[in-house]
């Protein structure tokens, strides 16, 4: 059980960091579908854990099935989203989790990481209440190499300066079980390098709305390059510039599962 104390103060902390994710947000719960291949690699990583917290859940996408798990999540507009089907969610933020020590076989947190407030305390919070750890992060050094940054530079900037290293993760996990998951062709989750292949899908605002990587940028900034962008596609520049991408059948966007235990 909290304190009263304590439940003031994981409230103030919600309160700081849900408007956020309230603007951004909304419309995951159908851009944001769950990439097959990206689950499969998370099952496994998930192992035999049966009690699963998964932090940071937004609409809770990646949760399994056969399992139980109970989400945390910050934003209202998210937790909205989510369906009746959809595991048991607290709203609370990662630096201060409302659970026991050693609460849960596993804690997952899937492409959150890059939107606390506090990495460090989060860690040490996903370590405290869980056997295992599971973390899909991604490396904000490829993030910016990615070529939709020569249109959005700003996104490179932004991704630099709010997602920590993949190193700096594992030193934090103590884990040195660091795992690629490359982006296929077809990738259905709408992460920011999931049109590697398709650059036309950018020009949708409602795909740009939901990756936080553009949705939180200046948007006269992200016009200016679509607008450029729709131009580049319309008359066959960025075919010759990027065209050798339609060869390959995945992309290495810089997506990193790190498992510790």
């Amino acid at each position: 059980m909290l304190e009263e104390g304590q439940r003031g103060e994981r409230r103030n902390d919600v309160n700081g960091v849900a408007p956020v994710y309230d603007r951004i947000g909304i419309g995951y719960a159908t851009g944001r579908q769950p990439e097959p291949r990206w689950m499969r690699q998370i099952e496994c990583a998930i192992g035999d854990g049966l009690r699963v917290l998964d932090v940071g859940a937004g609409t809770g996408s990646y949760e399994p099935t056969d399992r139980t798990v109970v989400a945390v999540e910050p934003s209202r507009t998210m937790i909205e989203q989510r369906t009746q089907a959809s595991a048991p969610v607290v709203q609370a933020v990662a630096q201060n989790l409302p659970f026991a020590d050693g609460q849960f076989n596993v804690a997952l947190a899937i492409l959150t990481v890059h939107h606390w407030a506090d990495v460090d305390a989060g860690i040490a919070e996903l370590r405290r209440v869980s056997r295992r750890q599971v973390v899909l992060t991604y490396d904000p050094t490829l993030h910016a190499q990615f070529w939709l940054c020569d249109y959005i530079p700003e996104i490179a900037h932004f991704e630099l300066g709010r997602a920590p290293s993949v190193e700096r993760l594992a030193s934090l996990l103590e884990s040195e079980d660091i795992r690629t998951l490359r982006v296929p062709a077809d990738m259905r989750d709408g992460v920011l390098v999931a049109n590697w292949q398709r650059p036309q899908a950018y020009l949708n605002p409602a795909v740009r709305a939901c990756c936080s990587g553009l949705a939180q940028l200046d948007q006269h900034a992200v016009d200016t390059g679509i607008r450029q962008l729709r131009t580049d596609i319309a008359d066959g520049t960025w075919d010759r510039r990027y065209g050798h991408l339609t060869a390959q059948t995945d992309y290495d966007g810089g997506y990193r599962l790190i498992i510790a235990e």
